[in-house]
């Protein structure tokens, strides 16, 4: 397999984002993300901020490992639209809370 760094930094840098989403979604850590994306958000509406950035996070992480496994089975023409689908999808969850609790991106 030549390309097995690839895929084990590929792994890795999914497994971050798995591990970070999931800990800022269960453990509800608002302080691993940016002071100023929670500025304005509720002291009641935290615990839904942070699940919503977590599984945006998570999604993210999951289409990272997507496009690694892709590239370990040599499907190279897959590894894009897995890794921009989950990123786009990812982001839309994060933007989707963003306005919705901090009522703006900033």
């Amino acid at each position: 397999m030549e390309n097995f760094l690839f895929v084990v930094i590929i792994a890795l840098c999914g497994l971050l984002l798995l591990l970070i989403g999931g800990v800022i979604w269960r453990q509800e850590k608002i302080t691993l993300i940016h002071d100023y994306h929670y500025r304005k958000v509720k002291e009641e509406d935290k615990k839904a901020y942070t699940a919503v950035v977590g599984k945006g996070l998570m999604v993210m992480g999951a289409g990272v490992i997507l496009s690694g496994v892709a590239c370990a089975l040599n499907r190279e023409a897959w590894i894009g639209p897995a890794l921009a689908l989950a990123f786009v999808l990812g982001l839309g969850i994060i933007c989707y809370g963003q306005f919705k609790y901090n009522h703006g991106i900033f």
